[in-house]
C-alpha cells in the first residue's frame, strides 16, 4: 500500500527537520511491505518551514509539500489528505504532529491494525499504557483528561478512549466517504467530528496506545477557549440530535415540571418536610417518564407486551424511587436541615438535586431498564 504521513505545519522550523530525519532514517527502513511517503501541509509559515521542506525534497524523493493559507487544523488536513490521494496515490494516510508529540516508533503498529482489516486507527493516550506528558500543567491535564471523559460519556461509544488526539491512520475509502461532511469542522473539532462520523457510519476502529511527549522546540498550539466551546457545542448537539440523551432530556424536562408543580403545592399548603414533599411529587414524574421513555427515548428496547410493560415499570419505579429517595430527596432534606426553608431555598435545593439525579437516571435507564440485548 502507498502510505502517506500527512503533517500539518505552521512555524515548525525547529521541529520538522528532526521529524523528517527520524522518519526517513529510523522508521521507514523497518517497514518492508509498504511504500512510505511524507506530505507536509504547510499553512504559509512565515518562519521558512516550507523552504526547509523543499530542501529535503531534493534529498528524499518520497517527500512532497502542499502550501495553503492559514485556515486551521481541519482545513490543513482536508487539503493535505486530498492532495495525498490525488497527487501521491495514497491508500492510507496518517495524521501526525510535527513536534514529535506523537511517537514515530508506533507507526508500524498502526499499519498492523490496518493490515488486520481496520479502517481507522486511533492513537490513544488514555488506555493500554498510553499517557499524556508528565510536565503538562494541571489545567492542561484536566482539560485533556476530563474533556475526553465528557465526550466519551455523551457519545456512548465503547472502545474509543481518545477522541481529541491527532495521531491516526485512515484508509483512503474512509476519507473519501466522509470528506463532504468534514469541511464544517473548524480547528480541533475536526478530530472529534471525523472520528464520530466514521464510527456512526460503521467503519472499523482500533486503538494503538502511545506515550505523548511535549514539544521541546517552538510554541505549543494549545486549543483556545473558542475551540473548546466549539467542541462542546459539537458534542452536545450531536448527542441531542442523534442520540437518546437528547430525548431523555426532553422527557426529563416534562417530568421535572410535573414534579415541580406538585412539589410547590405540597410545600405551600402542608407542613410536610421538604424531602417528603419531593418524594410524593416524584411519583407523577416517574410515571410520566416511564411511559414517554418507553414509547420514544428507548423505543427500540420498549416493552413488547403487557407483562413486560409492567415488569419494566416495576423496575423503573424501584430504580427511580431509589434515586429520588437517596439522591434528590436526601439532598433536599439535607438543605432544609442546614439552611432552612425560606423562599426561594426549597426551589434551589430542588433544581440542584435534580441535576445530580439526572446523571443517575440516564445511567440506570440506558444500562438497566432499557439495556440493549446482546446480538
Amino acid at each position: 500500500m502507498n502510505v502517506v504521513i500527512v503533517i500539518p505545519t505552521y512555524n515548525e522550523e525547529g521541529n520538522i527537520e528532526r521529524l523528517i530525519e527520524i522518519l526517513e532514517n529510523d522508521i521507514f527502513p523497518k517497514i518492508k511491505n509498504h511504500e512510505m511517503s511524507i506530505l507536509i501541509a504547510d499553512d504559509s509559515s512565515p518562519d521558512g518551514t516550507a523552504d526547509i521542506v523543499r530542501n529535503y525534497m531534493k534529498k528524499y524523493k518520497n517527500i512532497d509539500i502542499s502550501v495553503g493559507k492559514k485556515a486551521g487544523l481541519g482545513a490543513a488536513y482536508l487539503r493535505g489528505m486530498s492532495y495525498a490521494i490525488e497527487k501521491m496515490n495514497a491508500d492510507v494516510m496518517f495524521e501526525m504532529d510535527a513536534d514529535l508529540f506523537h511517537d514515530p516508533n508506533k507507526i508500524p503498529e498502526f499499519l498492523e491494525k490496518i493490515e488486520q482489516g481496520y479502517d481507522f486507527v486511533v492513537g490513544t493516550r488514555y488506555s493500554g499504557g498510553g499517557s499524556i506528558p508528565s510536565d503538562w500543567g494541571i489545567h492542561r491535564k484536566i482539560m485533556s483528561v476530563y474533556g475526553n471523559l465528557f465526550i466519551r460519556f455523551l457519545f456512548g461509544v465503547k472502545g474509543i478512549h481518545d477522541w481529541t488526539g491527532g495521531y491516526r491512520a485512515i484508509k483512503k475509502e474512509v476519507f473519501l466517504a466522509e470528506k463532504s461532511k468534514l469541511d464544517k469542522f473548524t480547528g480541533y473539532t475536526f478530530q472529534v467530528g471525523f472520528l464520530y462520523n466514521a464510527v456512526t457510519d460503521g467503519y472499523k476502529v482500533a486503538e494503538v496506545p502511545f506515550v505523548a511527549k511535549d514539544r521541546t522546540r517552538g510554541k505549543s498550539k494549545i486549543p483556545g477557549i473558542e475551540t473548546i466551546i466549539r467542541t462542546l457545542i459539537l458534542v452536545i448537539s450531536v448527542r441531542i440530535i442523534k442520540g437518546s440523551f437528547g430525548k431523555f432530556l426532553v422527557v426529563g424536562g416534562i417530568g421535572f415540571f410535573l414534579q415541580l408543580i406538585v412539589y410547590r403545592i405540597l410545600i405551600s399548603s402542608t407542613t410536610l418536610p421538604l424531602g417528603a414533599s419531593n418524594q410524593i411529587s416524584a411519583q407523577l414524574a416517574i410515571f410520566s417518564n416511564y411511559n414517554l421513555n418507553n414509547l420514544w427515548t428507548f423505543r427500540k428496547e420498549k416493552s413488547k407486551n403487557t407483562t413486560n410493560y409492567f415488569v419494566k415499570m416495576l423496575g423503573f419505579f424501584v430504580t427511580s424511587n431509589t434515586g429520588v429517595l437517596i439522591i434528590q430527596s436526601g439532598l433536599i432534606q439535607l438543605g432544609e436541615i442546614l439552611f432552612g426553608r425560606e423562599f426561594p431555598l426549597p426551589y434551589v435545593y430542588f433544581v440542584l438535586a435534580t441535576g445530580v439525579l439526572m446523571v443517575y437516571n440516564f445511567t440506570m435507564y440506558r444500562f438497566v431498564i432499557w439495556r440493549k440485548k446482546p446480538r
